[in-house]
């Protein structure tokens, strides 16, 4: 059987937008200061590489082996992301790694649209 068309869509759209979250982290702040110390800076970048490797996981599950439950999971990530870049965005404005996150939200958005739509429909197994 081959792989529809939506579900083709998704799988780009949402590697670009993790490609794009890697770029995001590479181009954050990591200057240390009195509430960010070495440490935590190097911690909170590797737990974000560990995340974006989890979501290639998941995009793959749901993509390759029609699991159904990833995309459900990735949707959910997508809703605490925008509260947390609405949060970040509030409190130090708009930055080059905030940016970089808009496109990659609102590509992850299409992503999932596509996902559920179409004849991508019957391609997931509960």
């Amino acid at each position: 059987m081959s792989v529809p068309h939506n579900v083709r869509r998704f799988e780009a759209l949402l590697y670009a937008s993790l490609m794009l979250d890697a770029l995001s982290v590479a181009v954050q702040d990591r200057t240390p200061n009195a509430e960010m110390t070495e440490p935590m800076i190097t911690t909170a970048t590797l737990l974000a590489g560990g995340m974006i490797l989890l979501l290639v996981y998941f995009v793959w599950l749901a993509a390759k082996w029609r699991k159904n439950w990833p995309r459900w999971v990735l949707a959910a990530a997508l809703v605490l992301s925008v509260i947390q870049l609405a949060q970040i965005i509030g409190a130090k404005g708009m930055e080059l790694d905030s940016a970089i996150e808009i496109v990659s939200c609102a590509l992850t958005t299409a992503g999932l649209y596509f996902s559920f739509t179409g004849d991508a429909q019957g391609w997931f197994n509960a």
